[in-house]
Protein backbone atom coordinates (compact mmCIF):
# COMPACT_ATOMS: atom_id res chain seq x y z
CA UNK A 1 0.00 0.00 0.00
CA UNK A 2 1.56 3.23 -0.77
CA UNK A 3 0.40 6.76 1.45
CA UNK A 4 1.22 7.12 4.87
CA UNK A 5 -0.42 6.87 8.29
CA UNK A 6 0.34 8.65 11.38
CA UNK A 7 -1.84 7.41 14.66
CA UNK A 8 -2.63 9.42 17.76
CA UNK A 9 -4.93 9.56 21.09
CA UNK A 10 -7.57 11.88 22.60
CA UNK A 11 -7.47 12.64 25.93
CA UNK A 12 -4.70 10.42 27.37
CA UNK A 13 -3.06 11.12 30.95
CA UNK A 14 -0.82 8.30 31.10
CA UNK A 15 2.54 9.01 29.78
CA UNK A 16 3.25 5.26 29.86
CA UNK A 17 0.58 4.92 27.65
CA UNK A 18 1.87 7.51 25.32
CA UNK A 19 5.57 6.53 24.84
CA UNK A 20 3.89 2.99 24.07
CA UNK A 21 1.86 3.85 21.22
CA UNK A 22 4.86 6.05 19.94
CA UNK A 23 7.20 3.68 20.05
CA UNK A 24 4.80 1.23 18.72
CA UNK A 25 3.91 3.59 15.68
CA UNK A 26 7.99 4.71 15.55
CA UNK A 27 9.00 0.16 14.66
CA UNK A 28 5.66 0.55 12.18
CA UNK A 29 7.25 2.70 10.39
CA UNK A 30 4.52 5.94 10.94
CA UNK A 31 4.99 8.86 9.28
CA UNK A 32 3.37 11.02 12.25
CA UNK A 33 1.98 11.16 15.56
CA UNK A 34 -0.10 12.99 17.95
CA UNK A 35 -2.38 13.59 20.65
CA UNK A 36 -5.71 15.60 20.95
CA UNK A 37 -6.79 17.43 24.10
CA UNK A 38 -3.87 15.35 26.22
CA UNK A 39 -2.99 16.32 30.14
CA UNK A 40 0.12 13.49 30.05
CA UNK A 41 3.76 14.47 32.25
CA UNK A 42 5.70 14.74 28.67
CA UNK A 43 8.60 14.34 30.65
CA UNK A 44 8.23 11.05 31.59
CA UNK A 45 7.38 9.39 27.91
CA UNK A 46 10.62 8.36 27.50
CA UNK A 47 10.21 5.87 30.42
CA UNK A 48 8.05 3.63 27.58
CA UNK A 49 9.11 5.13 24.43
CA UNK A 50 12.45 3.93 24.36
CA UNK A 51 13.32 4.09 20.61
CA UNK A 52 12.58 7.71 21.10
CA UNK A 53 10.30 8.28 18.47
CA UNK A 54 10.05 11.91 19.10
CA UNK A 55 13.21 12.19 18.27
CA UNK A 56 12.31 10.39 15.09
CA UNK A 57 8.73 11.29 14.02
CA UNK A 58 6.73 14.37 13.61
CA UNK A 59 4.71 15.55 16.89
CA UNK A 60 1.59 17.52 17.02
CA UNK A 61 -0.10 18.51 19.81
CA UNK A 62 -3.88 19.56 19.38
CA UNK A 63 -5.21 21.37 22.48
CA UNK A 64 -8.66 20.97 21.39
CA UNK A 65 -11.00 18.91 18.54
CA UNK A 66 -11.27 22.44 16.77
CA UNK A 67 -7.48 22.35 16.88
CA UNK A 68 -6.84 19.28 15.06
CA UNK A 69 -5.06 19.26 11.43
CA UNK A 70 -4.50 17.02 8.97
CA UNK A 71 -2.90 17.09 5.37
CA UNK A 72 -5.42 17.49 2.46
CA UNK A 73 -6.67 14.23 1.47
CA UNK A 74 -5.92 12.34 5.04
CA UNK A 75 -8.84 10.09 6.16
CA UNK A 76 -9.44 10.51 10.21
CA UNK A 77 -10.08 6.91 11.27
CA UNK A 78 -11.90 6.81 14.64
CA UNK A 79 -10.83 3.14 16.60
CA UNK A 80 -13.53 2.71 19.28
CA UNK A 81 -16.00 -0.03 20.64
CA UNK A 82 -19.12 2.02 19.00
CA UNK A 83 -21.94 0.58 17.55
CA UNK A 84 -21.60 1.02 14.01
CA UNK A 85 -18.25 0.77 13.66
CA UNK A 86 -16.86 -1.32 10.87
CA UNK A 87 -14.74 -4.58 12.23
CA UNK A 88 -10.83 -4.41 11.96
CA UNK A 89 -10.75 -7.57 10.31
CA UNK A 90 -13.44 -6.10 7.23
CA UNK A 91 -12.08 -2.53 7.51
CA UNK A 92 -10.11 -1.36 4.10
CA UNK A 93 -7.34 1.35 5.11
CA UNK A 94 -7.80 4.53 3.50
CA UNK A 95 -4.35 5.22 1.70
CA UNK A 96 -3.54 8.07 3.63
CA UNK A 97 -5.04 7.87 7.01
CA UNK A 98 -4.98 9.56 10.11
CA UNK A 99 -6.28 6.68 13.48
CA UNK A 100 -7.70 7.87 16.55
CA UNK A 101 -8.03 6.23 19.44
CA UNK A 102 -9.48 7.43 22.67
CA UNK A 103 -8.17 7.80 26.42
CA UNK A 104 -7.93 5.24 29.48
CA UNK A 105 -10.64 4.11 30.89
CA UNK A 106 -13.31 6.40 28.10
CA UNK A 107 -14.47 6.96 24.61
CA UNK A 108 -13.36 9.09 22.21
CA UNK A 109 -15.53 12.64 22.09
CA UNK A 110 -18.56 13.63 20.14
CA UNK A 111 -17.01 15.93 18.40
CA UNK A 112 -13.98 14.08 17.88
CA UNK A 113 -16.28 11.38 16.38
CA UNK A 114 -18.35 13.71 14.15
CA UNK A 115 -14.87 14.55 12.70
CA UNK A 116 -14.07 11.06 11.88
CA UNK A 117 -14.35 9.66 8.15
CA UNK A 118 -14.48 6.16 9.15
CA UNK A 119 -14.84 4.43 12.69
CA UNK A 120 -13.55 0.93 13.22
CA UNK A 121 -13.79 -1.19 16.38
CA UNK A 122 -11.29 -4.25 17.16
CA UNK A 123 -13.70 -7.20 18.03
CA UNK A 124 -12.77 -7.69 21.84
CA UNK A 125 -15.43 -8.49 24.53
CA UNK A 126 -13.98 -5.27 26.29
CA UNK A 127 -11.77 -1.95 25.46
CA UNK A 128 -7.66 -3.09 25.21
CA UNK A 129 -4.81 -0.76 26.50
CA UNK A 130 -4.34 1.84 23.94
CA UNK A 131 -0.91 1.13 22.96
CA UNK A 132 -2.02 -2.50 22.26
CA UNK A 133 -4.78 -1.47 20.55
CA UNK A 134 -2.99 0.85 18.59
CA UNK A 135 -0.56 -2.25 17.37
CA UNK A 136 -3.09 -4.14 16.62
CA UNK A 137 -4.32 -1.68 13.91
CA UNK A 138 -0.45 -0.55 12.58
CA UNK A 139 -0.26 -4.30 12.17
CA UNK A 140 -3.61 -4.95 10.21
CA UNK A 141 -2.46 -1.83 8.00
CA UNK A 142 0.68 -4.22 7.43
CA UNK A 143 -0.96 -7.24 6.84
CA UNK A 144 -3.57 -5.45 4.02
CA UNK A 145 -0.70 -3.93 2.39
CA UNK A 146 0.36 -6.59 -0.30
CA UNK A 147 3.64 -6.42 0.96
CA UNK A 148 4.03 -10.15 1.83
CA UNK A 149 3.13 -13.45 0.57
CA UNK A 150 -0.59 -15.45 1.19
CA UNK A 151 -0.25 -17.85 3.99
CA UNK A 152 0.04 -21.58 2.29
CA UNK A 153 -2.90 -23.39 3.48
CA UNK A 154 -0.63 -26.11 4.95
CA UNK A 155 1.31 -24.98 8.51
CA UNK A 156 4.34 -22.79 7.99
CA UNK A 157 5.55 -19.83 5.36
CA UNK A 158 5.43 -19.98 2.30
CA UNK A 159 8.61 -21.24 1.89
CA UNK A 160 9.25 -24.30 4.08
CA UNK A 161 13.05 -25.16 2.69
CA UNK A 162 14.64 -22.81 5.51
CA UNK A 163 13.22 -25.22 8.11
CA UNK A 164 13.70 -28.44 6.49
CA UNK A 165 16.97 -27.92 7.79
CA UNK A 166 16.40 -28.17 11.24
CA UNK A 167 14.39 -31.09 11.44
CA UNK A 168 15.85 -34.26 12.07
CA UNK A 169 15.35 -37.01 9.37
CA UNK A 170 13.30 -40.14 10.11
CA UNK A 171 14.77 -42.97 11.10
CA UNK A 172 14.29 -44.80 7.74
CA UNK A 173 16.16 -47.76 8.37
CA UNK A 174 13.92 -48.82 11.25
CA UNK A 175 10.90 -47.40 9.32
CA UNK A 176 11.70 -49.55 6.24
CA UNK A 177 12.19 -52.85 8.95
CA UNK A 178 9.15 -52.69 10.61
CA UNK A 179 7.19 -52.38 6.52
CA UNK A 180 8.41 -55.69 6.20
CA UNK A 181 7.49 -57.20 9.68
CA UNK A 182 11.34 -57.02 10.91
CA UNK A 183 12.41 -59.30 7.76
CA UNK A 184 14.44 -58.65 5.26
CA UNK A 185 18.16 -57.92 3.72
CA UNK A 186 20.42 -56.48 6.85
CA UNK A 187 21.28 -53.23 7.04
CA UNK A 188 24.99 -52.25 8.12
CA UNK A 189 24.41 -51.06 11.86
CA UNK A 190 21.16 -52.28 12.68
CA UNK A 191 20.30 -55.43 14.28
CA UNK A 192 17.38 -57.32 14.18
CA UNK A 193 15.30 -59.78 16.62
CA UNK A 194 16.00 -62.41 14.25
CA UNK A 195 19.87 -61.94 13.64
CA UNK A 196 20.23 -61.70 17.75
CA UNK A 197 17.79 -65.25 17.75
CA UNK A 198 20.23 -67.04 15.73
CA UNK A 199 23.25 -66.27 17.06
CA UNK A 200 21.77 -67.29 20.84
Amino acid sequence: MRGYFGIGVEGINKPFNVGNLFRTAHAFDASFVFTVAATYRRGEVGQSDTSDALANLPFYAFPSVADLLLPKGCALVGVELLDGAVELPSFTHPRCAAYVLGPERSSLSPALVARCDHLLRIPTRFCLNVGIAGALVMYDRLLTAGRFAPRPVMPGGPDNALMARFRTAPPLAEVALAARGGHGPEIPGVETQETEDADA
